[in-house]
């Protein structure tokens, strides 16, 4: 059992090491922190604290770092609840308010939230298996490009440039959007191929070959939206942090890149029901990330849950980067509410 002062030893290790990547020892916990207590006595609550396998020795050293389970419990019990400061606030809203639609705001929430902690920030499209077509618009940009814009009835939006193989007259172009927008719209995006597999019996024999080509291009624009997407910013984070990986960093940056093991975790945090979930080291699961931390939390769009999260060391600030998690995702909630 841990007594009251053991814990408050136990913190101050966390901080230290996580503000110094040193191990820290009995006597620079004295010198450091208000415990009003010898160093003998601070080795007698770091045995203890060793014995329960919360800390342990890296090396011959009379310094200790956190476990798995010792940052476990810092994040569980001794973190404290912070709140970002009002200027990074003002930046958060100021950052996010000035993207142009949905995509931007995605790739602006990571790279903003990278920039704050230091870390890898990933965010989670929202899932769009049960959205269904809005409506589709045909827009020429040149004599034979055509602009295909996908809308859903989530807001979402994807456009894709097709190019035809004759310039279609604006008569032509709004009949074949007309046609299209027949047989998809209100279909969800998971019938739009069977919708669209009907549209070649129902357009002119001229306009077949343009028809042809933006079936494929629609179909593609549903599946795509279909499937589960992430988005990241900060990776070269994790090689400025080398340091804190025992052996090559790239099995880490492998399984990072494969998105696999990341939607697979996302998935199983999100039931967590933390307003910010934590899992560490091995807790995760993955032998590519047991040296690594994955916070998540969630955030709106059109009604619908995503994750927004970040993955570093498991010697990260955890109460700066929680809160700046935590600020993040309600900025991008009340950014999407706002579009």
């Amino acid at each position: 059992m841990v007594s009251q002062r053991g814990l408050e030893v136990l913190r101050a290790i966390v901080t230290d090491y996580v503000s110094s990547r040193e191990p820290v020892g009995s006597k620079s916990i004295v010198d450091r922190h208000s415990f009003g207590v010898s160093a003998a006595t601070i080795r007698n609550d770091m045995a203890l604290l060793e014995e329960e396998e919360l800390i342990a020795a890296p090396h011959t050293s009379s310094g200790r770092i956190p476990t798995d389970k010792g940052y476990r419990l810092f994040v569980d019990h001794l973190a404290e609840v912070k709140q970002i400061s009002s200027t990074q606030r003002v930046a958060i809203e100021r950052f996010l308010d000035e993207s142009g639609d949905f995509d931007e705001l995605l790739g602006r929430t990571v790279r903003l939230l990278s920039q704050l902690t230091n870390q890898v920030a990933i965010v989670q499209y929202p899932s769009l298996g049960t959205a269904k077509v809005r409506h589709v618009e045909l827009v020429k940009v040149g004599p034979r490009r055509v602009l295909s814009v996908l809308i859903t009835d989530n807001g979402r939006v994807d456009q894709r440039l097709v190019e035809l193989d004759r310039e279609l007259s604006d008569g032509e172009l709004a009949q074949l959007g007309g046609n299209i927008n027949s047989h998809v719209a209100g279909e969800g995006l998971g019938g739009v191929a069977a919708a669209l597999g009907k549209l070649s019996q129902n357009i002119a024999l001229d306009l077949f070959s343009a028809a042809t080509v933006l079936e494929a291009t629609l179909v593609e624009q549903a599946q795509v939206n279909r499937q589960q997407r992430l988005v990241m910013a900060g990776t070269a984070n994790l090689v400025r942090t080398g340091e804190d990986f025992v052996g090559s960093i790239y099995p880490m940056l492998d399984a990072i890149e494969e998105q696999v093991i990341l939607l697979k975790l996302f998935t199983e945090m999100a039931g967590d029901g933390a307003e910010v979930a934590v899992s560490i080291g091995h807790e995760i699961g993955a032998s590519a990330l047991d040296q690594t931390s994955l916070m998540t939390t969630g955030y709106a769009s059109a009604g619908q849950r995503s994750t927004l999260g970040l993955l570093g060391p498991t010697r990260m600030d955890y109460s700066n980067n929680m809160a700046a998690v935590r600020a993040v995702a309600r900025y991008l909630t009340r950014a999407l509410d706002a579009g």
